[in-house]
């Protein structure tokens, strides 16, 4: 029996193309695009190739985790090492300094309504038998944090100082 219709445009190495191209974020009309198909043809080729569909959720995976390590930390602060050239009696040195960036609220709350979500999505009056932080109690957390991230800056610059002056 002949098969019907036209010939397939799919072809076997559309799953690591599909992988790659997922990889750098793209979304179904993208991947359409770049394999020169319609988006229907990306919905089929999902549905009736398990390898294709396998290779586009593999490739969103590694994105996703990518982004999702960034935000939380963002959301829980980090510090780094970070190397700076300075001008110092007309010699340029190299200095090493530590960088702090705090925890970020928003970043924070991005996470917990995403992630726990019965307990930190928005509501319209606040339920009397929440007893898990107010947003008025994280702002004043995330206010104590900039002021530490304040003083750590300043003890770095003082040190980045001591460094230059050969103290």
């Amino acid at each position: 029996m002949s098969q019907r219709g036209r010939p397939t445009l799919y072809r076997p190495e559309h799953p690591d193309l599909a992988r790659r191209f997922c990889q750098l974020g793209g979304t179904n009309d993208e991947l359409a695009d770049f394999l020169e198909v319609s988006p229907s043809t990306i919905d089929e080729w999902l549905r009736v190739h398990p390898e294709f569909a396998d290779a586009v959720r593999k490739g969103r995976d590694v994105i996703d985790m990518a982004v999702a390590e960034r935000l939380l930390s963002r959301a829980m602060g980090y510090t780094h090492e970070g190397r700076k050239v300075v001008l110092h009696e007309g010699e340029e040195k190299e200095i090493r300094h530590v960088v702090h960036y705090p925890p970020d609220v928003r970043a924070c709350m991005f996470w917990l309504r995403n992630r726990r979500r019965k307990h930190w999505l928005e509501r319209a009056a606040p339920d009397p038998d929440d007893s898990g932080l107010t947003v008025l109690e994280i702002e004043e957390a995330a206010e104590r944090s900039r002021r530490v991230s304040e003083q750590y800056r300043q003890q770095a610059a003082e040190r980045d100082q001591e460094h230059v002056h050969g103290q």
